[in-house]
């Protein structure tokens, strides 16, 4: 049996640490890294930064570009760790039926508590999201289900990149390969 690269999205609310942690995790499983956030559609990254939350209509073009994301490095065989809120569990499946059955998509939700993800997305400088939008994003949030293919984990530790967190993700899916 020919063991193909993961397909990861690491996924939470913003302040999470997703691109921090999916950078180091992508490099560790050595494959390519896709910034989530860099797929949104100007008028997007403009409705956020004026403090107004995305909704599913909004959410659409981007999720259907990194949804083609996926399916490219699915059908190519590629592992890929994708970087992205993916916030309800519609668009996760939206993800999960972009990698196929054959390749399979494994989720690495990176859990938070509202309080954490305001202070860092306030002392975050250089990006769309206001401080003021992270209670919308926790209103949308439906954490892993059972059923998902995945593992969550406290990411209240402080960042730059807990190194266990990426330990955790790799060791899991080096079991969730094996045999």
């Amino acid at each position: 049996m020919v063991r193909r690269p993961p397909i990861v999205v690491v996924l939470g609310v913003s302040g999470s640490g997703k691109s921090t942690v999916g950078r180091a995790l992508a490099g560790e499983l050595r494959v390519p890294f896709v910034e989530g956030d860099d797929a949104h559609p100007a008028a997007n990254i403009a409705k956020m930064a004026a403090g107004h939350p995305l909704d599913d209509t909004d959410r659409e073009p981007w999720l259907r570009t990194l949804a083609a994301r996926v399916r490219r490095s699915a059908e190519a065989g590629e592992g890929l760790v994708l970087a992205c809120s993916a916030l309800k569990r519609a668009y996760r499946d939206e993800l999960r039926a972009a990698a196929g059955l054959g390749h399979g998509l494994w989720c690495l939700y990176l859990a938070l508590d509202r309080d954490t993800a305001r202070d860092r997305v306030a002392r975050r400088t250089g990006h769309f999201m206001p401080a003021r939008l992270v209670d919308s994003q926790f209103e949308a949030l439906e954490p892993l289900e059972p059923d998902e293919s995945g593992l969550t984990v406290d990411a209240t530790t402080a960042l730059p990149v807990n190194l266990a967190v990426v330990r955790a993700a790799v060791e899991h899916l080096a079991d969730r390969t094996a045999g």
